[in-house]
C-alpha cells in the first residue's frame, strides 16, 4: 500500500481538472469508505499502541511512526459504529489534517481510484444532520461513503472558532465593516459553522454555499440580477474538496467569467502539502490559508477586504 501512495506530492496535475483519487478503506463490513489521497502519508500495518489514561474515548492509543508519536483514532468507534477490539491485521491510515498528523484505526485498505468531483454528491437528506458523510459516491456500482473527518477531529479535540479579544475589537471599531459581505463556500457543516462564527465576531456578514457548483451558481445569478460582484462581495472563501465542483475548479470557473474575474478567492482547506501555494497560483486564487485558526482566518480576511 505505501508505494501505491508514494509521491503523493508530485500529482498536481489532478489540480483543476475537477479529479481526486479517494483511498477505499473498510471498517468492519462490506460498506466501502473514502478518503482523499491528497490527505493520505501512508497506510500501514496497525503498530504496537501504548494506552493513554483519561484519552478520548474513541483514542486507541498512541503509536511511534517514523519517529513521531501519533494519536491512534478508532474510525469505526468515532462514526457511531462497533469499535475495534482486537488490532490484530488492522491498518492504519496515517493522515495529516488542519496542520496535525493522526492514524485512523481501519479494519482493511482497499485501493485507490480516480473518479471526477462531478462523480461526488452530497449525503442524501434523508441520512439526517448527524451523520458523518460530507459525500457519497460509487464505484463499481458500490455506494463508497466519504467521511467528514473534520467533524469527526473536532468532536474529539475540540471546535474553537473564538477570535481573540484584540482582533474582534479592532474589527468592531472599523466603521465599513458592516458594509462587508462575504460568500463562503465548503461541505463540511463544521468547517461552515467555524467559518461563520469567525466571521460574524468581526462583523462580517457572509452566504453560505454548500460545494463549489452551488456557490458559482450563487455567484451567477447574483450578475444576472445586474449586480457588480466584486462590488457585492469582497470575498470568497472556499474550501478545495467539494462534491460536484472543488474548489481548484471554481476558482478556475470564476477567472474565465468576465463578471465575476475580479472576485478576491481564498482558498481555506485541511489539505496540507508544498503544493498548495503553487496551485493557489495555478489556478488564479489570491490567498490560501490552511485550516482552522480563527485568528488567522479573521485576520486574513480583514487585510483582503481592507
Amino acid at each position: 500500500m505505501n508505494s501505491m501512495i508514494d509521491g503523493v506530492d508530485q500529482r498536481t496535475n489532478l489540480a483543476g481538472t475537477n479529479r481526486l483519487e479517494l483511498l477505499l478503506f473498510r471498517l468492519g463490513g462490506m460498506q466501502l469508505y473514502g478518503i482523499n489521497v491528497f490527505k493520505v502519508r501512508e497506510a500501514i500495518p496497525c503498530p504496537a499502541l501504548t494506552k493513554m489514561p483519561n484519552a478520548h474515548p474513541v483514542i486507541k492509543g498512541m503509536a511511534s511512526i517514523r519517529g513521531k508519536t501519533v494519536s491512534i483514532v478508532d474510525l469505526s468507534q468515532s462514526i457511531g459504529r462497533r469499535g475495534v477490539d482486537d488490532t490484530k491485521d488492522k491498518f492504519v491510515i496515517l493522515t495529516e489534517y488542519n496542520r496535525t498528523v493522526q492514524g485512523f484505526l481501519v479494519s482493511a485498505v482497499d485501493r485507490i481510484v480516480n473518479i471526477s468531483w462531478s462523480e461526488v454528491l452530497p449525503p442524501p437528506a434523508a441520512s439526517g444532520a448527524n451523520n458523518y458523510m460530507t459525500a457519497i459516491t460509487k464505484v463499481d456500482g458500490q455506494l463508497v461513503q466519504i467521511i467528514d473527518v473534520e467533524q469527526v477531529l473536532a468532536e474529539i479535540m475540540g471546535n474553537n472558532a473564538e477570535v481573540s479579544d484584540d482582533i474582534a475589537d479592532e474589527a468592531t471599531d472599523n466603521s465599513d465593516a458592516e458594509r462587508k459581505h462575504i460568500l463562503v463556500a465548503d461541505d463540511s457543516s463544521v468547517a461552515r459553522n467555524q467559518i461563520k462564527r469567525t466571521l460574524d465576531q468581526i462583523g462580517v456578514e457572509s452566504t453560505i454555499a454548500k460545494n463549489g457548483r452551488e456557490a458559482l451558481q450563487v455567484l451567477q445569478n447574483w450578475a444576472q440580477q445586474g449586480l457588480d460582484v466584486s462590488q457585492h462581495v469582497s470575498l470568497l472563501i472556499s474550501d478545495i474538496e467539494m462534491p460536484e465542483m472543488d474548489g481548484y475548479t471554481l476558482t478556475s470557473e470564476i477567472r474565465k467569467d468576465p463578471n465575476l474575474k475580479d472576485l478576491k478567492v481564498l482558498l481555506h482547506t485541511s489539505m496540507s502539502g508544498t503544493f498548495n501555494e503553487a496551485l493557489v497560483q495555478k489556478v488564479g486564487a489570491d490567498h490560501f490559508l490552511p485550516k482552522f485558526s480563527a485568528d488567522e482566518l479573521a485576520s486574513a480576511v480583514k487585510s483582503i477586504i481592507n
